[in-house]
């Protein structure tokens, strides 16, 4: 019969061997590589999930902290502002004139950006991998919300974040009275003017709140407009940025647009600006905002601008 100090030194052996397999298998576990096909029909492979991640559009940057994962990213664009914690991160530009080599420098294993960043060329000719995606409507949404879950290897918390965006957007159209439904709507997501058509996910966001969106689907998500074509549509609510606001009440012929004379204009200061135009997981306080905007166009003026909107860190839950 073995001592009791040999069984316990076998049973020791047994246990490190046993500790050893089991992180060689978590290892071989977590080191699948991951395949995604991009907004430009590019296929890029990553050997393993990303532990460093450079993200250049704010609504990714947002999408990749929503996921639990802010602490991967290590660099952003200079617009990608929430939540707080990037603000600290190195700033590398925009679309038109990235740092090219700040970004180098900080070694990312994938960098995440919008399909019409002009450096996505340049990265990949330096060996980088690039994801490029662009949402534009909902259906866009859920689907980068599901690439972004794969490269994360997140896919379950991701299905269940847009289950949850799509749940609040639907909470908000039940808030709305009979009479905020129906009101005409005019959104100006800047100076040109450009207007969030139909088919955009501000757009759809709208339609799904009972509003009547004046640029139809066929002129695209965010056409250029003829200011003329606003002032025939004649809107009874317009929904502007504060940047855009100043004078136009005072636009050739605005000043006989139903949303003019009526007062019914809903100013949205620069946070809320952010929520409204980024294709992402603050979706939810998006239609919360442009709920309350129709709900007191439904009632009478509306004060310029808009008391601002106190959303709950990291979305609406």
């Amino acid at each position: 019969m073995k001592s009791k100090g040999a069984l316990r030194r076998v049973d020791g052996v047994r246990i490190a061997l046993s500790l050893v397999a089991l992180v060689m298998t978590a290892t071989a576990a977590r080191a699948v590589p991951i395949t995604i096909q991009d907004d430009r029909g590019h296929t890029v492979t990553l050997p393993d999930v990303p532990r460093r991640i450079v993200s250049l559009l704010p609504s990714l940057t947002e999408t990749i902290c929503e996921l639990g994962d802010c602490a991967k990213v290590v660099g952003v664009d200079r617009f990608s502002n929430f939540p707080a914690s990037v603000q600290k991160l190195p700033r590398l530009g925009g679309l038109d004139d990235t740092s090219i080599e700040s970004l180098v420098a900080l070694k990312p294993d994938v960098v995440v950006a919008g399909v019409s960043a002009r450096v996505i060329d340049r990265l990949e000719g330096l060996g980088l991998r690039v994801v490029a995606l662009e949402p534009k409507s909902m259906n866009d949404v859920q689907r980068v919300l599901g690439k972004m879950g794969r490269l994360l290897g997140k896919e379950d918390d991701a299905r269940r974040l847009w289950n949850r965006v799509d749940g609040h957007i639907a909470q908000s159209a039940a808030t709305l009275p009979p009479a905020a439904r129906g009101l005409s709507v005019y959104y100006e997501v800047d100076a040109g003017p450009y207007g969030a058509g139909t088919a955009s996910f501000m757009g759809e966001i709208l339609a799904r709140l009972g509003a009547k969106n004046i640029i139809p689907a066929e002129l695209g998500p965010f056409p250029k407009l003829n200011p003329e074509f606003i002032v025939r549509a004649d809107p009874q609510v317009i929904m502007v940025g504060q940047r855009n606001a100043a004078g136009l009440p005072q636009r050739p012929g605005w000043s006989a647009i139903r949303a003019v004379r009526n007062q019914r204009i809903c100013v949205w200061v620069p946070a809320e600006s952010d929520v409204l135009v980024r294709p992402g997981p603050r979706m939810s306080e998006a239609a919360a905002l442009m709920a309350r905007c129709l709900r007191e166009a439904a009632l009478g003026p509306v004060a310029w601008p808009t008391t601002p909107f106190n959303a709950p860190p990291g979305g609406m839950r």
